[in-house]
């Protein structure tokens, strides 16, 4: 029987539960994903973030990590979740573009201390490097998988533009 796979893109979180199971997957670079399973419950959670943190323009973004882990926790507490019986795996934070400024450390940085500081129990951590990764959690276990992707290729149309909006390169 095969799960229903539900894609956790940049800036986004998902919370699963019930009877059913499913498959959270999302691809890491310099990104985060923190994984979150309530043993008792049986809830899973995935978010996804860009950046540890956005100053005044995050306003409640789940691209920034204090966000997107406060939505994920209360996503899962809304679905019969106890904080003190979370369990939590963080991965991604890899240095994409050497010479570059090392955002991947302080996402991997801002998660680990957000989960010690929250007391949430950190079962395993997979940060750092120099490739892409593709997680995939199963949402009636809370198990999580790690495949290290070594080229990353986009295929498909660009992102629509925001008028207005430049990117420089």
């Amino acid at each position: 029987m095969n799960a229903p796979r539900i894609q956790v893109v940049q800036g986004a979180f998902h919370v699963a539960s019930g009877p059913g199971d499913c498959l959270l997957v999302t691809v890491l670079g310099s990104c985060v994903s923190v994984c979150l399973f309530d043993p008792v419950a049986r809830v899973a959670g995935m978010n996804h973030f860009l950046l540890a943190s956005g100053g005044a323009e995050a306003g409640d973004s789940a691209r920034y990590g204090v966000n997107a882990m406060e939505l994920l926790i209360n996503g899962l507490q809304k679905r019969g979740a106890e904080r003190a019986r979370l369990r939590a795996e963080v991965y991604g934070g890899a240095t994409m573009v050497p010479g570059l400024c090392n955002v991947g450390a302080a996402n991997a940085r801002f998660a680990v201390e957000f989960l010690r500081n929250e007391t949430i129990y950190l079962r395993h951590a997979s940060t750092g490097g120099h490739r892409a990764r593709r997680v995939t959690l199963r949402s009636s276990t809370g198990l999580a998988r790690e495949e290290f992707i070594d080229r990353v290729v986009l295929t498909g149309p660009p992102p629509p533009v925001e008028a207005g909006h430049v990117d420089l390169f």
